[in-house]
């Protein structure tokens, strides 16, 4: 170790920046979990055990969005053939709503106009 150090070109801060699409957080994982993911990384001849668990979490959200997303196609389908709202004309009449009722005195303002 030198007795002196020279920060005169030192940067105050993180020394790695966070790439863009990415977050630096801290989490707790279980030691096995860590293990695990560390041990398909060594046997793989290397690489990034947190790049792993990245895909693994991507892989999960994917699994269970598709389902969900498919089960509520499906329940609006039932809704949609419940009302008879299967055709398009149907759908826009019965999605809509009531229109709004115009004033009188902006029914003769159109009237005026057109």
């Amino acid at each position: 170790m030198k007795k002196e150090y020279d920060f005169v070109h030192g940067k105050r801060g993180r020394a790695l920046k966070t790439p863009p699409g990415k977050t630096r957080i801290t989490i707790r994982i279980d030691d096995d979990i860590l293990e695990s993911f560390r041990a398909q990384v060594h046997a793989a001849g290397g690489g990034s055990y947190q790049a792993l668990i990245n895909e693994a979490l991507r892989q999960h959200i994917e699994s269970t969005e598709e389902p969900l997303k498919e089960a509520l196609r499906s329940v609006v389908r039932e809704e949609l053939n419940r009302y008879g709202a299967n055709h398009k004309s149907n759908l826009t009449t019965r999605c809509s709503g009531r229109r709004k009722r115009r004033a009188p005195a902006e029914l003769k303002r159109s009237a005026i106009k057109t």
